[in-house]
């Protein structure tokens, strides 16, 4: 036989499978082994915080009981506080008023400085009118001579008791002046239009010519003699109207005397002159302003009148 040499034992080989669980019944529970040693070991390091956790806050505990009263402390008084303000007056007491003191030094009079001046009060009331002043020096111009008025004859007079005197011889003829003169009126109830420059009335109705000619618009009147005329007219309106009135001498020249320029509105404009005419001069009976027309009540209210003076 050859000889027997035992190597050396292997690694220990991997551990096997567990095996099934056995069948068997639980054996008895051992007697309790002796208590081993207790050694405390040292405190570990501490670890980390760990995040604040999210629960809800738990129930507010018991309130704990009073711990025993601490020793008294030092008594130091601190400063005084500051006055407190001024308290409102009490009611007056029943006292009696003592005497008067004497009268105190003089003050100083120390005047301020002069306010701004104040707004303009209203106007006053106008006081009484004063008396007329001394005559002024010089005489002042003579003012234009008015129109002739009305030519009125007094009652006659009675009879003297004289003795009559012997007729006269006769004198030579008169020239006739009542037979040149005229008159024309417009009695309708008529619209007329007017304009700035003016426009000519027509008088078509209650015409007394005598000597007079008129044209077929019943506007233009021919003078048929030389001479001084007095000329009388009036315009009339139905309302109150701001125009101007006058008399056209031979289409072109206004008469001044003629002339009425109401500033005032006026439903009625009337105005008596004298004036020299000559042969062949023409008159028409004009008016002119700004409104649109004018309108004439009717009846005798609008007219002319030429008389021959001389």
């Amino acid at each position: 036989m050859g000889l027997s040499v035992v190597g050396p034992t292997g690694p220990i080989g991997p551990t096997g499978p567990t095996g099934p669980m056995g069948m068997g019944d639980t054996g008895p529970t051992g007697p309790t082994g002796p208590m081993g040693l207790s050694i405390q070991g040292p405190t570990g390091p501490t670890g980390p915080t760990g995040p604040t956790g999210t629960g809800d806050t738990g129930p507010t505990g018991p309130l704990g009981p009073t711990g025993p009263t601490g020793p008294i402390g030092l008594s130091i008084q601190g400063p005084t506080g500051p006055t407190g303000p001024l308290g409102p007056t009490g009611p007056t007491g029943p006292g009696i008023t003592g005497p008067t003191g004497p009268t105190g030094p003089i003050g100083l009079s120390v005047v301020g400085p002069t306010g701004p001046t104040g707004d303009t009060g209203p106007t006053g009331p106008l006081g009484p009118t004063g008396p007329i002043g001394p005559t002024g020096p010089g005489t002042g111009d003579t003012g234009p001579t008015g129109p002739t008025g009305p030519s009125i004859t007094g009652p006659t007079g009675p009879t003297g008791p004289g003795i009559t005197g012997p007729t006269g011889p006769t004198g030579p003829a008169g020239s006739s002046v009542a037979a040149n003169s005229m008159s024309a009126q417009n009695t309708a109830n008529v619209t007329i239009p007017i304009s700035p420059t003016g426009v000519s009335i027509p008088l078509p109705n209650n015409q007394n010519l005598d000597s007079f000619t008129v044209d077929g618009t019943n506007t233009i009147f021919t003078v048929p003699a030389t001479g001084s005329y007095l000329i009388t007219y009036q315009i009339t309106t139905v309302s109150a109207e701001n125009v101007t009135t006058s008399v056209l001498l031979n289409g072109v020249t206004t008469i001044p005397a003629s002339v009425i320029n109401q500033s005032v509105s006026s439903d009625s404009l009337q105005t008596s002159f004298i004036t020299a005419l000559t042969a062949g001069d023409t008159l028409r009976l004009r008016v002119a302003g700004t409104i649109a027309q004018i309108i004439l009540p009717g009846g005798a209210s609008t007219f002319m009148t030429v008389i021959r003076l001389t």
